[in-house]
């Protein structure tokens, strides 16, 4: 296909993201949530595109579990972004961690 680079050529960081396409990703951001959902794509501000994206006020692996707000599809700000796991084991039709 036109526009598509050869693997030879491809840098690491670009072979990352796409080991990560469709993966289970969580953000935690700088006003304390986190989403998790199926990381879709980036950009080169960092804007990050999840998708059946779920948002927790406190961290889902606290003790007091709280029901998630559901969003569906969502774009998280790279300057909000503090952290990301990826679920390198996912795989899609599963559900996100």
């Amino acid at each position: 296909m036109a526009g598509e680079e050869p693997d030879a050529e491809k840098s690491e960081g670009t072979k990352k993201l796409e080991k990560w396409l469709n993966k289970g990703m969580k953000i935690q951001m700088t006003d304390g949530r986190t989403l998790i959902g199926v990381f879709l794509c980036t950009d080169r501000d960092r804007n990050v595109i999840l998708g059946s994206c779920e948002e927790y006020l406190r961290s889902p692996d606290g003790e007091k579990k709280e029901d998630p707000r559901i969003l569906g599809l969502a774009m998280i700000p790279g300057y909000h972004i503090v952290s990301i796991h990826v679920d390198e084991e996912h795989t899609p039709g599963q559900s996100v961690m």
